[in-house]
Order: C-alpha cells, then sequence, then structure tokens
C-alpha cells in the first residue's frame, strides 16, 4: 500500500473577499448530508411587534445573512476544534475570557 502523503493547501483569497463580513451571530442548522452556517449581521434596530401565533409582544429584529457556508459533516469536528483553539490563543494574548 502507498504511503500517505499530507496534503499542502494553497489557498487562494479574492481580493473582494480580503475585508471580509461582519456579523453580528450565526445560525447553524443542518440537513442529513450537511452542515450549514448563516452569518447575520443586524440591519436596522429591534421594533415592536407580535407575535405570529400567539399575539405576544416581541421585538422584531430585522436582519440579513451576509455569508452562508455549507460544509460537510465530517468538517464539523475539525472546525470545532481549530475554533476552540483560536479562542485559547486569543483569550492567551488579550487576557479576557470570551464569557465575559
Amino acid at each position: 500500500m502507498p504511503e500517505e502523503i499530507p496534503n499542502q493547501f494553497e489557498i487562494d483569497l479574492p481580493p473582494e473577499q480580503i475585508p471580509g463580513y461582519f456579523a453580528d451571530f450565526a445560525n447553524v442548522w443542518h440537513t442529513p448530508t450537511t452542515f450549514v452556517m448563516d452569518f447575520v449581521t443586524v440591519a436596522q434596530p429591534p421594533r415592536e411587534g407580535t407575535h405570529p401565533e400567539t399575539g405576544d409582544p416581541v421585538a422584531i429584529v430585522p436582519a440579513r445573512v451576509v455569508s452562508r457556508i455549507r460544509i460537510p459533516p465530517e468538517q464539523v469536528f475539525e472546525l470545532a476544534k481549530a475554533l476552540t483553539q483560536q479562542l485559547e490563543f486569543w483569550e492567551q494574548e488579550t487576557g479576557r475570557r470570551a464569557a465575559e
């Protein structure tokens, strides 16, 4: 059996994507074959409204998806590890805890 060689990715970032997008939060959901992350930014200040089913008062927050990312389930574990590692680095560099 031939020896498996590691991948070395050459990642190209198109110039228009260099600044990135700001997101206030992410919504994560899945299908049987894909995990989907919708990164969302608040588009306008909240306004008063009512829940369509209960009639209870709610704050309606207009928001917009700025990016939708789809990944295979196998990559979710790698993403979780990478986020945890980067959060630890950030906490060490800033002296802050993410939950603060």
